[in-house]
């Protein structure tokens, strides 16, 4: 019996890939690179935005920027739902400084602007992917969000009736679209390898682009950003001054560039991408500067379950790629006020004795940690961090305001049912995506995606790793292993399948 003609198309054999994104046959790699055309509306979008920003039209690109990033990521979504995840990434990378870049044009800081709702309204078009694909919340592979979900609608009624329904809602945005993006990816996993393409490149370009704006933030310090961080009262960020700033690049805060920069130097290892060295050589020296040290320990983290779990090939990679990136940093890290605030960071890490923030941590953690776990119906959405401004009259910061830790900071809103629900979905995902990795030991980005959600998980003491980018990084991770380890099993699916077709009839018998 001769191959069916359906077998021998390029999209079937495309579908055979396994171990990792490789082909059963070399030369299709090619084959899972979204047409050209899918390119035309976000370099178009980013183009216009580049003109308003020169022609100083801060407020056309407030208004415009987020209906524009909007419809774009309709366009994408439908379109090219693996692209539409890297437009998602590249609206929080770059949608902060677009902001800053707008106000300058204005003339002036304002408290509120239309273009900060951007990546959020973008990331939320994801949910569309749970009202299409339902039925497999019903599934084995969906009841870890089932789960999330519910936790999730719990700790939302607490919160309108506590909290009020604007500061609940905005809270749960920030809970919701991390989930929302894993189980996007994880529905589509027979994409698996465009997504990873579509996560790696994305990733490995931000990092050039951020790390090297980092580098020009730190040395130059432009207008717009130090007037931000006037005007945002940002004093935990450094001083608004050339060298005197703890970099934040293109993004609001320090925390959350860290944040990304971590997972960006984590991908550097499993991308193929010809600027990866010199990506990861200005991020990682912009990922110092940013002087966030849990971050620093999260990477750690990430890095040593990266060699643990990988294959004896790709580990010597690893080491090489560690090497490579060591040799491209390690003589900028050592010129003058680069290695000067390094050293006093890196100091106050092993002399906590007289590290503030240290003992501000140890003191909340001792005075507020049975208030945290004895709340047994929880304070609900809004009861927590910037989304408190909507709930107090004058838009002020509420009493938890300040929240420094993800340990008590899910008790304490999510209540033991809300808890109990989500940590048990969580715990699922976790569960799963480690043992799918066993079988991915040469998929060099489904281990990196997995060291880093293990590190955000870690990172959960110092603040709370579950929501907005620490969300989307352990989600995206979690969820990408899951995929792989599906689109592995329908390959070698459709692969016994081809194998079975291909032979003589007298075999088959």
């Amino acid at each position: 019996m001769s191959t069916p003609a359906a077998a021998r198309t390029p999209k079937y054999l495309a579908d055979l890939m396994e171990n990792g994104g490789k082909p059963l046959r070399a030369g299709f790699l090619g084959l899972f690179r979204d047409d050209p055309k899918h390119w035309v509306p976000q370099t178009g979008f980013w183009i216009f935005t580049l003109l308003l920003i020169l022609a100083h039209q801060g407020t056309a690109l407030t208004y415009g920027f987020p209906a524009m990033a909007t419809a774009v990521g309709l366009w994408l979504y439908f379109k090219s739902p693996a692209r539409y995840i890297g437009f998602v990434w590249w609206q929080w990378f770059l949608g902060p400084e677009v902001r800053r870049l707008a106000d300058f044009a204005k003339g002036g800081f304002t408290a509120t602007s239309l273009i900060q709702v951007a990546p959020v309204v973008v990331t939320m078009i994801c949910a569309l992917t749970v009202v299409r694909h339902y039925r497999v919340l019903a599934e084995r592979r969906g009841l870890p969000f089932l789960l999330i979900f519910l936790g999730l609608a719990y700790a939302y009624l607490i919160g309108v009736m506590s909290n009020g329904p604007m500061a609940a809602t905005y809270d749960l945005a920030a809970w919701l679209y991390p989930v929302l993006i894993g189980f996007h990816i994880m529905v589509h996993a027979r994409d698996y390898p465009k997504y990873r393409q579509a996560i790696l490149d994305t990733f490995i370009w931000g990092m050039l682009f951020m790390g090297g704006y980092g580098l020009v933030q730190f040395f130059l310090m432009p207008a717009w950003d130090a007037m931000w961080m006037i005007g945002s009262q940002m004093a935990s960020q450094g001083d608004p001054v050339r060298l005197g700033v703890r970099v934040f690049s293109t993004m609001n805060s320090s925390g959350p560039f860290a944040l990304a920069m971590m997972a960006a130097l984590t991908f550097t290892m499993a991308g193929t991408q010809s600027v990866r060295w010199v990506a990861g050589g200005v991020g990682f020296i912009s990922f110092g500067l940013c002087m966030v040290r849990s971050t620093w320990g999260g990477w750690v983290i990430a890095m040593v379950l990266q060699l643990i779990k990988a294959s004896n090939k790709v580990r010597v990679r690893i080491l090489v790629g560690a090497v490579v990136l060591a040799g491209l940093s390690v003589p900028l890290l050592t010129f003058g006020p680069i290695a000067d605030k390094m050293a006093t960071r890196l100091q106050s890490i092993t002399n906590l004795s007289d590290d503030n923030s240290y003992a501000a941590r140890n003191e909340f953690y001792a005075s507020f940690a049975k208030t945290a776990f004895t709340d047994v119906s929880g304070e609900g959405f809004g009861a927590t961090g910037s989304s408190t401004k909507l709930s107090t009259s004058n838009g002020d910061l509420g009493k938890y305001g300040s929240f420094d830790s993800g340990v008590m900071n899910v008790p304490f809103v999510l209540g033991w049912p809300g808890s109990l629900m989500y940590l048990a979905g969580l715990g699922l995902l976790l569960t799963r995506a480690f043992r799918a990795s066993f079988s991915l030991r040469d998929d060099k980005y489904a281990q990196a995606s997995l060291s880093v959600a293990f590190a955000i998980v870690g990172m959960l003491v110092f603040t709370n790793t579950f929501t907005s980018i620490g969300g989307m990084i352990l989600y995206m991770g979690l969820c990408s292993v899951l995929a792989a380890r599906h689109h592995q099993q329908l390959g070698r699916r459709r692969a016994q399948a081809l194998f079975e077709h291909s032979l003589p009839e007298k075999a088959i018998r």
